[in-house]
């Protein structure tokens, strides 16, 4: 990431840039570990307070790791805000607002006292398992991933809403074939064991029992196996191409400091050109 020019405190901006954003330093890469970590563990508490057995036993423990974790995000959410040359830009972004939302909880539990906000509170401390989101701001391979779903949302949207209109079908054949007596006692109830059936989860709560309606239901059965290869499908060929792209950036990037030829593969050693190291 290339640093920004900043007009207020360049210098000390400039070097916290580099430790928060960069990954480059030994400053930078000790602090992405030190917040891997504590999101890691942060999350960890969460759910290990959802025990009551350990929350009862750990009581004042979690409390005050909650608060350090607390403490802690809300320095790094505010140092972003400090050195980034656009805070409102980030600020509203998806990591901006990941990062906020990582904070907000616990300070929200403090204005929500008594009795009977004790359920809404509980909820709102269960918004800290958000945090796990922060962590794909240090994995690169989430950005591979988020270009191919990006890629295939439209074909994936046509594949659903042609699922949807084939479960409507099977769902009103099965209430016309069926009926209430073997529980099919509407469109909609119908309509959701066609999903199920479809997507082979099969909860057993309805089953048809004439013979005709049980020749339809293995249709229906053998349909979802086909089914569920079509997103897989469509995703692995977008997430390949989307590695394709991404190598195809990077070795463009590679310059060879002798000569200066680009475009050299990620993993080459020695300048294909002048033989020089790169």
């Amino acid at each position: 990431m290339s640093q920004p020019q900043f007009k207020h405190f360049p210098h000390i901006r400039q070097k916290l840039f580099v430790i928060v954003f960069g990954t480059e330093t030994r400053a930078g890469k000790l602090f992405d570990i030190i917040l891997l970590w504590a999101i890691v563990l942060s999350v960890l508490s969460v759910m290990l307070e959802s025990v009551r057995e350990i929350r009862e036993a750990y009581d004042s423990l979690f409390f005050i790791s909650e608060w350090f974790f607390t403490i802690l995000f809300t320095i790094e959410y505010l140092l972003r805000l400090f050195i980034t040359a656009e805070p409102k830009k980030y600020a509203f972004s998806f990591f901006g607002i990941v990062d906020l939302l990582a904070t907000l909880p616990t300070y929200l539990t403090l204005f929500m006292a008594g009795g009977s906000y004790l359920v809404v509170i509980r909820s709102l401390r269960l918004l800290r398992i958000f945090r796990i989101l922060k962590l794909g701001r240090y994995l690169r391979e989430a950005s591979v991933l988020s270009n191919a779903l990006a890629a295939s949302r439209y074909k994936i949207f046509v594949f659903l809403g042609a699922v949807f209109t084939l479960a409507m079908i099977m769902g009103t054949l099965m209430y016309m074939i069926e009926g209430g007596e073997s529980g099919f006692t509407s469109i909609p109830r119908s309509i959701y064991w066609a999903i199920v059936t479809i997507t082979t989860v099969g909860y057993g709560d309805i089953a048809p029992q004439t013979i005709t309606g049980q020749a339809f239901a293995s249709v229906l059965m053998l349909m979802g196996y086909a089914i569920i290869a079509v997103p897989t499908g469509i995703v692995t060929t977008e997430i390949a191409q989307a590695e394709k792209n991404q190598k195809n950036a990077e070795s463009s990037k590679r310059q060879c400091a002798a000569c200066g030829k680009k475009g050299h593969e990620k993993e080459a050693i020695f300048c294909s050109n002048c033989s020089a190291k790169l």
